[in-house]
């Protein structure tokens, strides 16, 4: 008998489905032929589900946090120039809103390389990274950047707060969706924040996974797709108050949501009440938004694969860019392989000489990329199309078109 999964937040009962994907890799898990030959290259189910209590939507834990985020983890921020380009502008931005200087700590939860530190620490602000992940870590410690290796949650927000470590700032850019226990997570920042202190939160807003179908971006490595609806119940819990929030381009449209110790002096701002009231509308705290999500996921690969099918019928050759996890969740509910795609390329060197995962797309540098001079460039991405336009200009200029595919597949304009 299948034991009835429940909340990871609120522990009600989960009966709504949003979406079952059927089994994938891990998003992040690149292998080798190695990998391949002796059966490493493993899927999971991934199913997302709608809490109807406290609407948050979640996928199943089916995998350990520990084997996701592992040593070896392949994605490095500072290989995005644009998400580089984002960090400055937010370090700027938080630094003239609250008055940041030598006097102050700026401390970032899943820092990975350095890429958002390194503009506070060019600024004479003192730092401290986070980071579970070693490769990542150290990447960051190469640049003089202060990181810890630990997974933040309660307990290592205790045991920096015993060290005497109070935060002004306190960044968590897309990790929130990366948690599986939110909760504890969220109980961590008071640990750590000063008593005016601020804690910003970006992540993808579930809202725009549903107008727009990115269910490329469902993958096991995120546990929640959130709302801030769902964020609010979260924080509260915590002992944290929302009094702000932004609307991000990032992610495909994502929330930058602000956060403070509960009796902090911060006046909310309108846009919090605007927020929750257009995802009430929306019917996000109802089961209305979730239905017919499945049948636009299938509509959508359905675009995609008669693309291929046309193109190989011409004789045309498809390649792509960007071997990022969007992507594999994407090839593989799609049931791409490298038949249908020669290869993919790749700007991080951690991923060249690898296989996508599941679709078994070999991982090369831009330079073959643009040496093979194919038709089609599937850009993977999605989010990133223009910069990676401006990057590849010079295939676009002897004739190979771009295409996405999320929500429908599309062949940009030159």
């Amino acid at each position: 008998m299948t034991t009835q999964p429940t909340c990871r937040f609120c522990k009600a009962p989960l009966s709504t489905v949003l979406a079952d994907l059927g089994e994938t890799p891990l998003s992040n898990s690149y292998v080798t032929q190695a990998d391949v030959a002796a059966g490493r290259d493993r899927s999971y189910p991934l199913v997302v589900r709608v809490c109807d209590a406290c609407h948050l939507v979640q996928a199943d834990e089916v995998v350990a946090h520990s084997d996701i985020f592992d040593e070896d983890y392949t994605y490095f921020s500072s290989y995005s120039d644009s998400w580089v380009a984002h960090a400055r502008r937010y370090a700027e931005a938080m630094t003239a809103r609250f008055a940041l200087g030598p006097q102050s700590r700026v401390v970032e939860v899943a820092s990975n390389d350095g890429y958002l530190l390194q503009h506070f620490q060019a600024a004479g602000i003192p730092v401290l990274g986070i980071e579970p992940t070693a490769s990542t870590a150290e990447a960051a410690r190469a640049r003089g950047i202060d990181t810890r290796i630990e997974y933040f949650g309660e307990a290592f927000g205790r045991t920096l707060r015993a060290e005497g470590i109070q935060a002004d700032l306190m960044a968590a850019n897309n990790v929130l969706a990366h948690v599986p226990d939110i909760a504890d997570f969220a109980r961590g920042f008071p640990q750590v924040l000063a008593d005016e202190g601020v804690a910003t939160f970006e992540f993808p807003h579930l809202l725009n996974l549903i107008r727009l179908v990115e269910f490329d971006t469902i993958y096991h490595e995120h546990y929640s797709y959130l709302s801030l609806l769902a964020v609010e119940r979260v924080f509260e819990s915590a002992g944290l108050r929302i009094f702000d929030v932004e609307r991000l381009p990032t992610h495909g449209g994502s929330l930058r949501v602000f956060a403070c110790q509960a009796r902090a002096g911060h006046p909310t701002t309108p846009a919090v009440a605007a927020t929750l009231a257009e995802e009430r509308e929306a019917g996000l705290d109802t089961r209305a938004a979730y239905d017919g999500f499945q049948d636009r996921v299938t509509a959508c690969c359905e675009s995609f694969r008669a693309f291929l099918a046309e193109a190989r019928a011409e004789g045309k050759t498809v390649a792509a860019y960007g071997a990022a996890a969007k992507g594999n969740t994407f090839f593989n509910v799609c049931g791409v392989t490298a038949e249908d795609i020669a290869l993919i390329a790749d700007r991080s060197h951690a991923k060249q000489g690898k296989l996508l995962p599941g679709s078994h797309i070999p991982i090369v540098a831009p330079e073959r990329l643009k040496a093979l001079k194919p038709d089609y460039v599937v850009i993977v991405p999605w989010n990133l199309a223009e910069e990676i336009r401006a990057q590849l200009s010079e295939l676009e200029a002897g004739g190979t078109r771009f295409v996405t595919a999320i929500p429908q597949t599309r062949i940009l304009p030159c």
